[in-house]
Order: structure tokens, then sequence, then C-alpha cells
């Protein structure tokens, strides 16, 4: 669902934010909501990131560890 938005720019930024989307052939709606993705992509952490830490190494006395060996080594 689309919600409407207000937001306040620069006077003289806007002519330029304009142009600029014109140029990419989009609106300045649509620049505005592909660069909040860009911005929030990058502050979503990643898989590694968030399981680092979290995982402990299997000892060679765990059971565990012993299916595995016979099944790969």
């Amino acid at each position: 669902m689309k919600r409407k938005l207000t937001i306040t720019i620069d006077e003289e930024l806007l002519p330029v934010a304009k142009q600029y989307a014109r140029s990419r052939g989009v609106s300045p709606s649509s620049l505005i909501k592909s660069s909040v993705r860009v911005m929030a992509a990058e502050h979503t952490p990643s898989f590694a990131s968030r399981w680092r830490g979290r995982l402990q190494q299997a000892g060679r006395d765990d059971a565990r560890y012993e299916i595995l060996a016979r099944k790969y080594l």
C-alpha cells in the first residue's frame, strides 16, 4: 500500500532533483523511493554478520563430528 509523504527540500535543489529524475526517466518520487531503498539495504546486516560468533565448532569428541567424519573423510 502506498502512502503520501510530504518532504521539504531546498528551493535551489528542487529543479536539480527534477532534472536528474527526468534524465533517468523516472519521477522525483520514484527517485527518492529508490534512494531510500538503497540506503536501507546498506544498513541491513549481512547473513554472516548476524550469525558471527553464535556458532561453535564441534570438537573431535562430539558425536556430530564422528558422524560427519565418517561421511565426508
